[in-house]
């Protein structure tokens, strides 16, 4: 029996999704109904995003970002999902996307990471993160650390392995704890902007939840990470 035909549109937001997505993987495979996961070929990002809209099929984009691009050439394009290929048509233009087998994808796995007892939690703003970001690319660091240390927790842009390296740091409260869970900049960089609840576990994983949007992610600490 063939499958028919199911058009709709995509908002703006869902596409900011799949933007930021695309940063941590360039393929997607996606599920039916409203929840997109991606994580990264290293599978030490996981992230989720509950969307406005419910997905009529299963399918796989092998090349997310010219997907995209394609999607951009539209103003409000109607997406026809079929069994085997998406039709994008808007006025007088019309596009046919093929998409890829899922065994070609990194596929997400079906369950979120449990961090039931963090030894670290904070709340970090969206502009915090863009400005420790900036510092860290601004002065070439390629870590970001959430350091306890005299009571106090800061968010530090730094190099661990060099004792002389510049720093940038945020101070985001109180710490009854010494500890320095290390990130590198290029995975927390892959955060969309937002405000976000912070957990994080000495065992190695931390969670970013976004406080404005149906967002998060689950990114590994680095090896050197320590806590006291």
């Amino acid at each position: 029996m063939k499958m028919e035909k199911l058009m709709m549109q995509i908002s703006d937001d869902t596409m900011d999704v799949l933007k930021n997505f695309s940063g941590i993987n360039p393929s997607l495979s996606f599920k039916a109904g409203n929840t997109i996961r991606t994580v990264s070929e290293q599978k030490n990002i996981l992230a989720e995003a509950t969307i406005g809209e419910s997905l009529p099929v299963n399918f796989a984009i092998y090349e997310l970002n010219q997907f995209l691009g394609l999607a951009s050439l539209y103003d409000k394009p109607d997406f026809n999902f079929g069994e085997k290929e998406v039709t994008l048509s808007e006025g007088n233009n019309k596009s046919r996307y093929t998409y890829t087998d899922p065994s070609m994808v990194t596929s997400a796995p079906d369950k979120n990471l449990e961090l039931d007892n963090a030894d670290v939690n904070t709340k970090v703003t969206a502009d915090d993160m863009k400005q420790i970001i900036s510092a860290a690319n601004q002065l070439g660091l390629p870590e970001v650390v959430f350091r306890g240390a005299e009571g106090n927790l800061s968010l530090v842009a730094t190099d661990t392995k060099n004792p002389t390296s510049n720093e940038h740091s945020i101070s985001l409260g109180s710490s009854n704890n010494n500890y320095e869970m290390v990130f590198k900049t290029e995975n927390l960089q892959k955060l969309g902007a937002s405000d976000y609840d912070v957990s994080i576990s000495k065992a190695g994983i931390s969670h970013f939840k976004s406080t404005a949007k149906n967002l998060q992610y689950w990114i590994a600490t680095e090896t050197n990470s320590t806590f006291s």
